[in-house]
């Protein structure tokens, strides 16, 4: 048996790495990640050759309104836009709207008072956050030129308001906010995995099935045999494609490190803690073989190709409401929800249930080892019933066979078996 294991496993592992589909996907996710994480040095690269040719920054012009310090308010603006050259003018409005649109100025602010004021732009961009940052300005400006008012002097003034708070924070459990980004993708790699290559596995079966080679297999080896060496082989074409994936990410960070740094999202995704990581494979790879598995035994059931996504329908929508709940929990700040603690020990659902409360709780260890003994569990003797079914539905041909038909099948089959013995 272990033999035939090992034959079909090596043939089902060699055409993954034939498929020109498993091929292309990793070379294209290799070539995106590649392209993002260089982007930042490529554009800094570019920024500092565009710097070098015109040796001046962005002008931002400044109209102060009447009765306004003009010294006063070219400092405060420099100081809040450290890129810009600012230029405080008295030019007309058709005249400056003419500067803006024909690229002499980048952007200009006229003030009608110390509290009001008209933001003048060519292509206002999405991401444009001067008017906030003016705003704050404006406000530290025309509070401070009250306290001088009334009697306070400037200096202090200004050190009343520059005054900031130090705080410091912290968590006796989890960080949710940094452990939020490892939770989410992990559960979208598993389910772009499990979607991925347990239709790849279903759609083998049943191609095997449609060209009659099944039948030619199914007496040559034993079902358990060919069940799990195609569904380990799809495990580790799976895992191998996001080690390289990852792998070239990680790499690539690396490379990168100086130039990403301000990223803290992507950051922190390379730093992730060691038993996070540890976590993250266990649960990654039981809840991979489980519908792994079961894409399997519905592919067995297909007379056709075109009738796997009808058959593994149910399967992908019991993951999607896994997903939506986890989802909804972990962005809900609250991953100890009754409901969650119940999906921590439904084989099917708390691959991601409990590692979501794992990363963004504090779970007992206790309640860790039971959820990873009962997935351990449930792999196997849902392993075993798969490649029952698998044994009985590979060979009923025309109408998909209705789950009575396949009980009988089992039924016949463990009896035919016991009466051999």
């Amino acid at each position: 048996m272990m033999k035939q294991f090992k034959t079909i496993l090596s043939f089902e592992l060699a055409n993954y790495f034939k498929n020109k589909i498993f091929l292309g996907t990793t070379l294209f996710l290799v070539i995106l990640i590649v392209g993002v994480m260089f982007f930042p040095r490529i554009s800094a690269g570019f920024e500092e050759e565009e710097g070098a040719g015109e040796g001046d920054s962005l002008i931002m012009l400044v109209i102060p309104a009447a009765g306004m310090d003009e010294e006063a308010v070219q400092r405060t603006f420099a100081e809040t836009f450290p890129n810009y050259q600012i230029q405080t003018t008295l030019l007309q409005q058709e005249e400056l709207k003419n500067q803006i649109v024909s690229g002499e100025a980048e952007c200009a602010f006229v003030l009608e008072s110390p509290t009001a004021y008209t933001y003048y732009v060519d292509n206002l961009s999405m991401y444009d956050s001067n008017t906030n940052k003016a705003n704050e300005a404006l406000q530290k400006l025309y509070r401070m030129e009250a306290m001088v008012e009334n009697g306070i002097s400037p200096e202090t003034a200004g050190e009343i308001l520059s005054a900031e708070i130090e705080y410091h924070t912290e968590s006796l459990g989890k960080d949710q906010g940094e452990n939020f980004f490892y939770t989410y993708i992990m559960l979208f790699a598993l389910y772009m995995v499990i979607i991925l290559y347990g239709q790849m596995v279903a759609t083998n079966v049943a191609t095997e099935k449609s060209s009659r080679a099944m039948e030619l297999l199914i007496t040559s080896a034993k079902p358990e045999s060919m069940m799990f060496g195609k569904v380990i082989a799809s495990c580790l074409a799976g895992f191998i494609q996001l080690t390289v994936v990852f792998g070239t990410a990680y790499l690539c960070f690396n490379l990168n490190k100086d130039y990403l740094d301000s990223s803290g999202m992507i950051s922190s995704l390379f730093n992730m803690p060691l038993s996070l990581l540890v976590y993250m494979l266990i649960f990654f790879i039981l809840g991979f073989l489980i519908y792994a598995f079961l894409f399997g035994a519905v592919g067995s059931t297909a007379s056709k190709v075109e009738d796997i996504n009808t058959s593994s329908m149910p399967l992908t929508l019991l993951f999607v409401i896994a997903f939506i709940v986890v989802m909804s929990s972990m962005t809900g700040g609250n991953v100890d929800t009754p409901l969650m603690q119940a999906f921590s020990y439904i084989p099917f659902t708390s691959s991601i249930a409990m590692f979501a409360r794992i990363t963004m709780s504090t779970v007992p260890f206790y309640q860790v080892a039971l959820s990873i003994v009962i997935l351990i569990g449930s792999v196997c003797v849902i392993g075993v019933i798969s490649a029952r079914i698998y044994r009985v539905g590979v060979l009923l041909y025309g109408t998909p066979p209705k789950m009575t038909a396949i009980l009988r099948g089992l039924m016949k089959s463990s009896t035919s078996g016991i009466q051999q013995k």
